[in-house]
Parts: structure tokens; C-alpha cells; sequence
């Protein structure tokens, strides 16, 4: 029998390398958009983050066709499809010759995604029953490791072997990703669902569902806030006086650190829910991040820089997973699926807007956008405060999903 193990060894791995892959090109894209033509530094804000929200936002769209594909077809299926066109998609991205080339073709590879919820749904599927926790949270880990190293390896490679090349490597991260879960994943046999087992509530008991719509505003807040440096982080670090060639290994330095404290914060939130509430740690939480955007305004040197992106990124990792387990502790197990469909897609539009809402402040002031990103939290912490019913749920609960 082939072991559930091995499958999970798959998918984890090219979780991993596909997500370094897709997060690779985010340092040098202002860069590589001004190289196209684009020479004001409000339009390369207004184009980068367009570019970088175009994919989620028809992710988000088309989410639901995919999922009955899957449903009908398999997950493997969709998970070598999405893998195929975003090897493809890549590999064009190198020959574009304006913005609206590069926009283009992000759109098309949104039109094909899916990748990240697929690959935790494929962990969840091999696993046998007692150990799905922890073999989504693997996955999850990797999904969130792999941004970590993107930026780094893009910041390095761009000087190194340019712009348009970096784009070749991104395609041979998802082609890795692909042989591994070609050769390495079996799809599991499909259990046969009983007629009638299983209790369907409207879309609207749902939503009423304690503490549940604060939950999904939320999510869609903090990713909000958590994706807007994308668009301008790189025209920042030029506009405080860093020299054009060291901007792609800097602003992937800080990208990194971003990534990787978010994943810390993974682990950091079951920790505080063994002794406090998820009221309290979000509240706490995005008070603290917004001190740290506060710092970003002002530093100019890096270390300071870094220092304040590893608290925002912990701080806001916390509140991510937090909320999650929240939603968890709230939500009926025979309507789990359908009700972390609602949190996902909350989270799912915050990634697809942020980087448009980025560009846009960024087209007038770059550093408009980090006070946009502090006053947010500070609302959102009153809000949670006042808001957010106390509740004491487990410390393991189904966990954030990322999407690609």
C-alpha cells in the first residue's frame, strides 16, 4: 500500500518549492515594470500592485468551479494543471515588453489557481484521520516557509543573472514542484458519501454564527494590511536613499523576514490560547503591529527596518491564526467545510485588493501607505475589543489557508 507519508512528503515538499517560486519575482516586479517603459513612480506603484492583485481576486472568483472540478476529477489533477500554467505563465513573463503584458498574464495564472487550498486539501485527504491536524499544519508550515526564502533567492538572483532570467527560475521551481507531485502523490480512493448525511444549513445561519462575520471582516483586514508592502516596499527603500542595484536583496531581506515571522506566529498563537482568549491576543496583537508600521514610517536604516517588519509580521501572523482557531470554536463539524469557505474567501479578497488599494495610496505617497496600515489595526483593535464575544476555544483547530 502506498504510504500516506510518502504522499505527504509530496505534497509538503512542492508546497515548499512552489511558493518560493511564486514568491521570487515580488522584490524585483516594480523594478522589472519600470524596465518596461514605465517610468513615474506613482504609475509603477499603480501597475505592481495591480499586477499582484489581479490573481488572487480571480482566484477568489473561479475558486468555486475549481473546487467541483477536484470534487469530480481529483485534486492531483488540478494541483498538475495549475502547476503546468503557472510553469507557462512564468516562462512568458520573461518575453513581455509592457505592463499591461505582465498584468495580462498574472490574470491568466489567477484564472488557473488554486494551487495552495489544493494542496492542503490533498494532505487532508491522505492522512488518516488522527493525524489530518497535523498534516495540514505541515503543509501550512511550508506554504509559509517557502515566501520566507522567495525574496531572498529573487533579491540575489536579479543582480545576478537580471530581470527577465529570474523568471526562468521561478518556472523551474514549479516544474520541480510538478515532478514531485507526478512521481511522488498517490490520489487516495474516494470514500462513498452516505444520501442524506449530512445537515445543510443557509448561507445565512452561517454568517450568524457568534463572533463569525467579525471574524471574516477581520481576516480580510489584516491580509489587507499584511499584503500591501508588495506594490511599495521596494520604491521605499529607493525613495530613502538605498542605491537601485541593492534594492532587490534588501526589500527581499525584509520580505523574508516578513514571511518568516509570520510562520512563527503560527506557532506562537496556540501557545497564547492555552492562557488567554482570542479577544485578547488579536487585540493585543494588532496594537503591536501597528507600532511597528509606526517605526517602518520613520527607519531608514535596515537593521531598524528589519526589526520592525519581524514584529509586524509576528504580530499579524498571531492574529491570522488566531482568528482562525476562533472561527473553528464556533463553527458546527457538519458545516465545517462550507464555513472555513467563507473565512478563506474573506482572506482570499484582502489579498486581491490590498496590493490595488497599496498602489494606489503609494501612486501619491509611499508612506501614506504604511500610516493607511497603522490606523487600520488601531481600529481593528478597538473593534475586536468592543466587538468579539470572550471565548476559550482549543488550541488546535483547522488552520489558516493560504492561497497562491
Amino acid at each position: 500500500m502506498h504510504s500516506w507519508k510518502r504522499n505527504q512528503a509530496a505534497i509538503t515538499a512542492a508546497a515548499f518549492v512552489g511558493f518560493t517560486g511564486f514568491t521570487l519575482v515580488m522584490p524585483f516586479l516594480p523594478l522589472y515594470i519600470r524596465q518596461l517603459g514605465v517610468s513615474d513612480i506613482g504609475e509603477i506603484a499603480l501597475w505592481t500592485g495591480a499586477t499582484l492583485g489581479v490573481s488572487p481576486a480571480i482566484a477568489a472568483l473561479t475558486a468555486p468551479l475549481w473546487g467541483r472540478v477536484g470534487d469530480r476529477f481529483g485534486s492531483k489533477l488540478l494541483v498538475q494543471r495549475s502547476l503546468i500554467s503557472f510553469i507557462v505563465v512564468m516562462t512568458a513573463m520573461a518575453y513581455v515588453t509592457k505592463a499591461w503584458h505582465l498584468f495580462a498574464l498574472r490574470a491568466i495564472q489567477g484564472f488557473f489557481a488554486g494551487y495552495g487550498p489544493l494542496t492542503l486539501s490533498m494532505a487532508a485527504r491522505s492522512a488518516p484521520r488522527d493525524k489530518m491536524a497535523a498534516a495540514i499544519g505541515t503543509v501550512q508550515t511550508a506554504q509559509r516557509m517557502g515566501p520566507a526564502l522567495g525574496p531572498v533567492i529573487g533579491g540575489v538572483l536579479a543582480p545576478a543573472v537580471g530581470l527577465r532570467n529570474a523568471f526562468f527560475v521561478a518556472a523551474g521551481f514549479y516544474a520541480a514542484a510538478f515532478v514531485l507531485v507526478t512521481v511522488l502523490y498517490r490520489e487516495p480512493p474516494r470514500q462513498p458519501q452516505a444520501p442524506g448525511g449530512r445537515r445543510r444549513l443557509p448561507f445565512a445561519s452561517i454568517l450568524a454564527f457568534e463572533n463569525f462575520l467579525l471574524i471574516m471582516v477581520l481576516l480580510f483586514a489584516l491580509q489587507l494590511v499584511d499584503r500591501s508592502f508588495g506594490p511599495i516596499l521596494p520604491l521605499h527603500l529607493g525613495e530613502i536613499g538605498y542605491a537601485q542595484e541593492d534594492v532587490p536583496l534588501v526589500a527581499g531581506i525584509l520580505f523574508s523576514v516578513l514571511a518568516f515571522t509570520g510562520a512563527l506566529g503560527n506557532q506562537l498563537s496556540n501557545r497564547l490560547l492555552r492562557r488567554h482568549s482570542p479577544r485578547a491576543i488579536i487585540a493585543w496583537a494588532v496594537l503591536v503591529a501597528a507600532g511597528a508600521l509606526g517605526v517602518l514610517t520613520m527607519a531608514s536604516a535596515m537593521w531598524l527596518m528589519a526589526c520592525a517588519m519581524a514584529v509586524a509580521g509576528l504580530c499579524i501572523g498571531t492574529s491570522i491564526t488566531t482568528a482562525y482557531t476562533a472561527g473553528g470554536a464556533v463553527i458546527p463539524q457538519e458545516v465545517h467545510a462550507t464555513a472555513f469557505g467563507f473565512l478563506t474567501g474573506a482572506s482570499l479578497i484582502g489579498v486581491a485588493i490590498s496590493p490595488v488599494l497599496s498602489g494606489l495610496v503609494g501612486a501619491r505617497s509611499i508612506r501614506a501607505v504604511f500610516v493607511a496600515g497603522l490606523v487600520l489595526l488601531v481600529v481593528l483593535a478597538v473593534i475586536v475589543r468592543r466587538l468579539m464575544v470572550e471565548r476559550n476555544p482549543p488550541a488546535e483547530s483547522a488552520p489558516a489557508i493560504e492561497e497562491s
